[in-house]
């Protein structure tokens, strides 16, 4: 067995986002989309954790067990329910967050987009709206003024995943894992000019920050014959997104799983391994993921690294140790061979929303549907103890 130092000032933290834990955030797309008859959402997020309220409870509980990091995100959808309109209560609140997470000790890592759209610009086109690149940009000048503790900005939460959204609004979230969907290309567009427009705006007004944004990572396992495809496929759905961060600070990663493929017709198709191990999601339990994901974002864009999500949806505690002690090795691996990581964030610091159902659970922290009463789990303790560590013994 031999000890990997991770190096001094390294993140240890859990990920959140707004919509899946704060609560009654009506005025976004997804909202309206889980009221609708027919959508594809099982049930709708409703309370959630009720974290608008109880956020110095999540703050207590990631800084007490020995984090010095927490990622969350700010609602686009609370600080301009309409058009033009900004609410500066709304703005303060997450001033508020942003001061508690410094007083617990954890450093903030604050997304300024995920996934959610003020309901407006949804209506309007969302991403692929003509004036969507402005508006974005005019949200990052009003939230600018309370981000100047704050070193790390992601502005935009995989847009690989939301340019999938509006495939997923007509063929349902089972695509994901039935076929392999393609992007919507004015999307892609949208998203890659606001991020970069939003963080020209940034840099302007916050010249400390450093900016960046956070990719949905995919390590992919093709049949014979399927390789090109398969690589082709990867390009235009997530490579594209880490040529356009060229110029930001640093790169963000979520890495979860493997991706097997194959070709019929000519076409590709899911080509799950039989027999392999299943995670709540319906995922390969592939912890090698974030290893081999880091390896190759580190190789595509010479950034240095965050791990802002990592993680397993599963009901037994052990097996998230399990899993995230392996993923943790690998990545400590791959650190020693000199690829750029300054964090890991686990996703989630509580079992929270997950963009449809609250079956799967992710969470460091069980909640209670009815209470919100938190409830540590194992693994927040071991990794909170990891973290004050900072040292990973490898077997």
């Amino acid at each position: 067995m031999t000890d990997f130092n991770f190096p001094a000032g390294f993140l240890w933290g859990a990920s959140t986002s707004a919509h899946q834990i704060e609560g009654n955030n009506t005025n976004s797309d997804w909202w309206h989309l889980e009221q609708r008859p027919g959508s594809f959402v099982s049930e709708p997020s409703g309370d959630a954790c009720d974290s608008w309220h109880r956020w110095p409870e999540d703050l207590a509980l990631a800084g007490g067990a020995g984090l010095n990091a927490y990622r969350f995100s700010i609602e686009w959808a609370r600080l301009e329910p309409t058009p033009g309109h900004f609410s500066n209560a709304q703005l303060a609140h997450y001033e508020r967050l942003i001061e508690g997470c410094l007083a617990q000790g954890l450093k903030p890592l604050v997304t300024l987009h995920h996934f959610t759209l003020p309901a407006w610009l949804a209506a309007q086109g969302g991403w692929a709206a003509p004036e969507a690149v402005d508006r974005f940009a005019r949200y990052c000048q009003f939230v600018a003024p309370i981000l100047s503790p704050v070193e790390l900005i992601c502005l935009i939460n995989e847009p690989n995943m939301v340019a999938l959204f509006p495939v997923l609004a007509t063929a349902g979230m089972e695509a994901l894992t039935a076929t392999v969907p393609p992007l919507d290309q004015a999307t892609v567009s949208g998203l890659i000019e606001a991020h970069q427009a939003g963080r020209e705006t940034l840099r302007l007004l916050l010249p400390g920050a450093r900016l960046g944004w956070s990719i949905a990572a995919q390590t992919y396992h093709s049949e014979p014959g399927a390789a090109a495809a398969t690589a082709a496929y990867q390009d235009e759905s997530e490579d594209v997104f880490y040529r356009a961060s060229a110029g930001d600070d640093w790169i963000g990663l979520q890495a979860y799983t493997c991706r097997r493929l194959k070709l019929i017709d000519g076409a590709l198709a899911p080509a799950p391994k039989p027999g392999s191990r299943r995670t709540l999601t319906g995922w390969e339990y592939y912890p090698a993921a974030l290893a081999e994901c880091v390896r190759r974002v580190a190789q595509l864009t010479g950034l240095p690294i965050v791990v802002t999500e990592n993680g397993l949806a599963t009901a037994d505690d052990a097996d998230r140790i399990d899993y995230t002690g392996s993923a943790l090795t690998g990545l400590a691996q791959a650190m020693a061979d000199g690829v750029q990581v300054e964090g890991y964030f686990h996703w989630s610091l509580l079992d929270n929303y997950e963009w449809g159902s609250y079956a799967p659970t992710f969470g460091l922290v069980q909640v209670d549907r009815q209470t919100f009463v938190r409830t540590p789990k194992p693994s927040l303790a071991w990794l909170g103890q990891l973290a004050r560590r900072n040292r990973l013994t490898i077997d």
